[in-house]
């Protein structure tokens, strides 16, 4: 493969625009926030977000587990946050809820993932993924592990065609990660019964938003005020406070209640109206 077409292209850390290639950052964006509580915990904490500080996050990992090289891994079973995308869904197919999961990979693009530990793998420290090149070795990690790559030959991102791809393979209990408000809509009305979770929302349109509420199940809210403020009035349940995730749909709150169920932390739970925001939120918020 000639360097040229070796580039990985993510939005990272307060969606800066970051452009790899052949394992080398060479290129980061200005970034739309300053400061972030869950950057403050990464495992290479940013304290405060500026081009420096997030080309040394990313450049760390890609040397500790080799992001956007063909070294990537793609196994994990740690939850990095109690409330997680990738924590939620690695859930949902460990207890059954989910038998299928569509997401992101950089190095491979869209794949169909059913165990738990690959959809951790994969998703627990990526961020948002724009472009990507395909790397057999990770392609071939994958499948041994019993993904499925919908395009091995371009590695392209095209979250509606793995759900449609992961529909006629027979699962039945479908979710999928999507980062565009259109994507959602598109997989809302073709594949209703599909669990869509909203991913990598900072700087969402009050439009956009509204289209993200009237299509998915669940929300991340990054660093956006628009997801604070819309979804945040249309949720039926939040999780978490800093960063939280907001639960719009029945059957992603009984996931969303299950993992409280089996899981082993100590839980506060009351009736409020949301959104309900801590002290500690990104700044600023876009």
């Amino acid at each position: 493969m000639t360097a040229e077409h070796d580039e990985h292209v993510i939005e990272a850390i307060g969606r800066s625009r970051i452009v790899i290639r052949g394992g080398e950052v060479v290129e980061v964006g200005e970034a739309r926030i300053t400061t972030c509580p869950l950057a403050k915990r990464f495992a290479l904490p940013v304290p405060t977000i500026n081009k420096d500080a997030v080309k040394a996050n990313i450049e760390y990992r890609i040397r500790t587990w080799g992001m956007c090289t063909p070294q990537r891994d793609v196994l994990d079973t740690r939850e990095f946050v109690g409330f997680g995308a990738s924590e939620i869904l690695s859930f949902g197919l460990h207890t059954g809820l989910i038998d299928a999961v569509v997401l992101a990979c950089d190095g491979a693009g869209t794949v169909i993932v059913t165990t738990p530990a690959l959809v951790q793998g994969i998703g627990g420290r990526m961020s948002g993924l724009v472009s990507t090149t395909p790397y057999p070795e990770v392609i071939h990690r994958i499948e041994e592990n019993g993904g499925v790559v919908i395009d091995k030959a371009h590695a392209r991102l095209n979250q509606t065609a793995g759900v449609k791809r992961a529909l006629e393979l027979g699962y039945k209990k479908v979710a999928v990660t999507v980062t565009l408000p259109n994507d959602a809509k598109t997989i809302r009305n073709l594949y209703p019964d599909t669990i869509i979770f909203g991913v990598h929302v900072t700087g969402l349109t009050p439009d956009e938003a509204e289209t993200f509420a009237a299509s998915a199940d669940l929300m991340t809210s990054c660093a956006s005020k628009t997801v604070r403020e819309i979804i945040g009035r249309h949720a039926l349940m939040q999780a978490g406070v800093a960063i939280p995730i907001f639960v719009l749909t029945s059957k992603a709150k009984d996931l969303i209640i299950e993992k409280l169920h089996q899981g082993t932390e100590q839980v506060l739970i009351k009736t409020t109206k949301l959104p309900s925001l801590g002290d500690q939120q990104p700044d600023p918020l876009v």
